[in-house]
């Protein structure tokens, strides 16, 4: 974990935030500028900025994000509606915050992608 990211700042307890999932590998907030009615990170506790450049250790964390994000989108009531599974990275991407995560975004049509 990063001293100074907040995602891993919130993993490790130092700023509140409400859980919704949380395993020894991952957890999912909700975004705090929600896209949609529902708008979930799912975020690793391993701190990895770019995939590119990842370990084999925060590459199978990023994996996990995405093995446990079906499950994420069902407890969130967004499996039957269906959702999207959006992944920034870079600059260029709009990323925000440089720790990898997944956005789950659902809750209504969500039209074409840009």
């Amino acid at each position: 974990m990063s001293d100074d990211c907040i995602f891993c700042k919130i993993g490790r307890g130092d700023i509140p935030s409400e859980k919704l999932f949380d395993d020894a590998t991952a957890f999912a907030i909700r975004d705090i500028n929600p896209k949609a009615p529902v708008h979930l990170l799912l975020i690793p506790y391993a701190h990895v900025e770019a995939l590119a450049d990842a370990t084999d250790e925060q590459a199978a964390a990023a994996a996990h994000c995405f093995e446990v994000a079906p499950a994420v989108a069902r407890q969130a009531g967004l499996a039957a509606g269906g959702y999207r599974i959006v992944v920034n990275q870079g600059p260029d991407s709009g990323q925000e915050v440089p720790h990898f995560h997944l956005h789950v975004l659902g809750g209504r049509p969500l039209g074409p992608m840009a």
